[in-house]
């Protein structure tokens, strides 16, 4: 008797821990189940979404797919959204001319060599700082990217982990090959904690995007809403081959919204037709996240 009332208490043990073990699998795996993935083409390409919000993945790659379609130049984009989990790419691996957003990198990389030698920024360099991000100034950029050097640049990329950024050659800063993805990693670099820069350096970055000047504050602004604080930084380049380079890189926070956009561009016949092609695809980001 004694020995089948063990039997029957191990089967029993057995069976609920069956019971729970299944329970137990469906509760670890029904998180990862409820993310969203989706595609859409763009010519020979495609726009990939994965979310948490169920819905927004196939709405927002479809979207996307729409505002780029027809486009004759090539563009490229990557989107993070922290309160849905929500993450975007298309052709987020493919090198564009930096144009003026590398200047956001160059303020990375000052401060990083700052925060190093732990010595600030002295009131020379900060007069540089705000003239390069606040009014793109090209002749404090220079300087900058001097002060810094290309050790330092290269530096800052690598523990930045923007490993696909290649600095422009012989000071040619403007032409620095980025892309869409690496500078998805420095918006998220300046809006969350990190080991790469403090606090005080990343609000003091953020602060100058925040302040450009009006007439820069088109591109991945365009469509944000009124609740968010908006952080851009602009760039825009003619070349003799491929028309105009024009790119956008920004980041959205307050009130509920964090989540930040890279959109670059390039092969447009003006400026006018980049900036409008850039905004096209800002407008359906800012719409479908915060609808």
């Amino acid at each position: 008797m004694h020995g089948s009332r063990i039997s029957r208490c191990a089967r029993r043990g057995l069976a609920a821990a069956v019971a729970a073990g299944s329970l137990l699998t469906v509760l670890t795996t029904a998180t990862p189940a409820a993310a969203g993935s989706a595609s859409a083409p763009v010519g020979r390409s495609e726009v990939v979404c994965t979310s948490q919000q169920p819905g927004l993945a196939p709405e927002l790659s479809q979207d996307l797919a729409d505002a780029l379609h027809g486009r004759e130049g090539a563009s490229a984009l990557a989107i993070y959204d922290r309160r849905t989990r929500t993450h975007c790419e298309f052709q987020a691996g493919a090198h564009f001319d930096s144009a003026s957003v590398v200047k956001v990198t160059v303020l990375g990389a000052l401060l990083r060599k700052a925060q190093e030698t732990r010595h600030p920024l002295t009131p020379h360099e900060k007069r540089l700082a705000t003239a390069m991000i606040t009014k793109s100034d090209n002749e404090a950029t220079t300087k900058l990217w001097r002060r810094v050097g290309p050790a330092g640049i290269k530096h800052f990329l690598s523990l930045a982990g923007m490993r696909h950024t290649v600095p422009g050659a012989h000071g040619a800063w403007g032409l620095t090959q980025i892309t869409a993805a690496d500078q998805l990693t420095l918006m998220k670099l300046l809006s969350t904690d990190n080991r790469v820069l403090t606090a005080p350096s990343r609000a003091y970055a953020l602060d100058l995007m925040h302040r450009v000047v009006a007439d820069q504050r088109w591109g991945v602004p365009a469509g944000a809403p009124g609740s968010a604080t908006v952080h851009v930084k602009n760039g825009w380049l003619p070349r003799k081959t491929d028309g105009w380079r024009v790119n956008s890189v920004g980041t959205f926070d307050g009130h509920g919204n964090d989540y930040g956009m890279a959109v670059l561009s390039t092969g447009n016949h003006t400026m006018d037709d980049g900036v409008a092609a850039v905004e096209r695809a800002a407008r359906v980001i800012h719409r479908d996240l915060t609808h």
